[in-house]
């Protein structure tokens, strides 16, 4: 299992940017297939962005071009970069592994003001 701690989150006008960091323990993370997940309220969780082990990412329609993911292998760190903000962003968001069962950090919450 690999224990994770999500930070950066906050409060950002639309048209905004914010940067959001996962900390993960153990080297298995760096073979991990890694993604940011979202929970906006009264709606199931999302998966938005994802990494592969060799750096090959992937995003959902909602957040192409504006999101983009990275991780740092070496020091079991991944990272979201935000932009352009809107108001449909806001959400707890969470990272994970991708089609892995891994428990669920407590996430960072986003809030997007319009």
């Amino acid at each position: 299992q690999v224990q994770l701690v999500e930070s950066g989150g906050g409060l950002a006008q639309a048209g905004g940017s914010l940067r959001l960091s996962c900390a993960a323990s153990g080297s298995i993370f760096r073979i991990l297939a890694m993604g940011w997940y979202r929970q906006a309220p009264g709606k199931q969780r999302e998966l938005v962005a994802s990494i592969t082990s060799g750096g090959s990412t992937n995003y959902a329609d909602s957040v192409k071009g504006r999101f983009t993911i990275s991780r740092d292998n070496k020091n079991n760190m991944l990272y979201l970069q935000m932009n352009s903000l809107k108001y449909e962003d806001t959400a707890v968001y969470y990272c994970n592994a991708v089609n892995r069962d891994n428990p669920w950090g407590q996430g960072t919450q986003v809030t997007v003001s319009s």
